[in-house]
């Protein structure tokens, strides 16, 4: 399950949720939760994939498609924040479980 992490840019002051773990959204809505977040092209991307495959395999592959892109959704959003300055806004148990998460060295 998903869990959040409260993140900012110190540079702008910009804060944002952060996310780790399995996306039940992604799982089940494809592609629209990553353009609510402003992912439009791998939104758009996920959800054309999402559209072929199931037409082609008569639904089985929807939940493969989905499935995969629930497992590494949050987990590339939360590290293109890092990517674009963001940090981690707490700290503790939650974050460190993030760094973990995310393959960063505490």
């Amino acid at each position: 399950m998903a869990t959040v992490i409260k993140m900012i840019n110190p540079n702008t002051k910009i804060a944002k949720d952060g996310l780790y773990g399995f996306s039940w959204t992604s799982f089940f809505f494809s592609g629209i939760p990553a353009i609510t977040r402003g992912d439009i092209g791998l939104g758009l991307g996920v959800l054309v994939a999402t559209i072929i495959f199931t037409l082609f395999s008569f639904g089985l592959l929807y939940f493969v498609v989905n499935i995969i892109f629930a497992f590494v959704y949050n987990k590339n959003y939360t590290q293109r924040l890092i990517e674009r300055g963001f940090v981690f806004a707490e700290d503790g148990a939650n974050a460190d479980r993030a760094r973990q998460s995310l393959g960063m060295v505490s």
